[in-house]
């Protein structure tokens, strides 16, 4: 018991205002809900300069980049990173487990899939100044970034940390603290990056393995996020539940809110797993095709020296 005159008040909650004033959610509230005013805004536009202006000095001095990398990474990649934290759904990633889980799946197995395609890294080597190019190999091919991108390390965080943030007190402690909540949309966003960029990737980064286990890295990663979904579904407890009670939500049904949550993980995660299994089977079958055509040009050159030698 507190002594008398002391007001004993629960922690402070994660958002800036009252969570009472979010009208329950809707497609609409994706935009009136926005917030662009914020520095994930300022960092996203920055990273879109910096890739354009990239592309502009390759077209400067006649070279060649291909749009759809460019829409690949803009509008897919980045795209994809602002309707997951600045627009409406950002609003509600603490307010709605769905609406967290939505962000999830966008942050971690969508988003990195197209900043894959876009080759940030080669446009990069391709357009910096030599000092700054050979700082960036440096990186590339330090010791931190191998172990790092050594296949079963990302394959481990990829399946493994979900299940560590949302069966420990590490989710609720994310929604009632802002740094750890904005660290946990940077780990989200890293360690899908570091799974699907070697794996899809266009870059030359270390941990790329031939496609067989790319393959069989894939498919061994699919039915985790089902698991985890079906388990979330079926959990008879609300997850980071103390927190949620506190909420001035009425219109929110929290266990309903986390089934639906559960349900979205499980099938979306099937979705774009086997998507993202059958892009690698065509990269699989399109490196085959140049391979081949490779052996037959040096084996037409082989021709060509005997007959000339004989």
């Amino acid at each position: 018991m507190p002594p008398d005159g002391v007001l004993v008040t629960a922690p402070p909650l994660l958002a800036d205002g009252p969570h009472d004033t979010l009208p329950p959610f809707s497609p609409a509230v994706l935009v009136t809900e926005a917030s662009l005013d914020t520095w994930l805004t300022l960092a996203l536009l920055l990273v879109a300069a910096a890739y354009l202006y990239g592309v502009h000095r390759l077209h400067v001095r006649g070279d060649r980049w291909p749009v759809s990398r460019t829409l690949l990474f803009l509008v897919g990649g980045l795209g994809i990173v602002a309707v997951a934290t600045v627009s409406g759904l950002g609003a509600y990633d603490d307010t709605l487990f769905s609406a967290h889980m939505v962000q999830h799946m966008l942050l971690s197995m969508v988003a990195p899939i197209f900043l894959a395609l876009g080759a940030p890294v080669t446009l990069a080597l391709r357009t910096l100044p030599l000092p700054p190019r050979k700082a960036l190999l440096a990186v590339l091919h330090s010791g931190p970034v191998k172990v790092l991108t050594f296949p079963l390390i990302p394959f481990a965080l990829f399946i493994g940390s979900p299940y560590a943030l949302y069966f420990s007190g590490w989710y609720q402690a994310t929604l009632e603290n802002r740094l750890l909540h904005e660290l946990l949309h940077v780990h989200f966003l890293a360690v899908g990056c570091l799974f699907f960029w070697p794996l899809i990737g266009l870059d030359p980064l270390p941990g790329r393995v031939p496609y067989p286990l790319r393959a069989l890295l894939m498919f061994l990663s699919m039915p985790f996020h089902a698991v985890l979904g079906l388990t979330i579904m079926q959990t008879q407890s609300i997850i980071a539940g103390d927190y949620y009670r506190r909420l001035a939500t009425p219109w929110v049904n929290l266990a309903s809110d986390q089934q639906v949550g559960g349900g979205l993980l499980w099938a979306s995660g099937d979705l774009v797993s086997l998507l993202m299994l059958g892009a690698l089977v065509v990269q699989w079958i399109k490196a085959s095709e140049r391979e081949a055509a490779r052996e037959d040009r040096r084996l037409d050159r082989l021709e060509a020296q005997e007959r000339q030698a004989g």
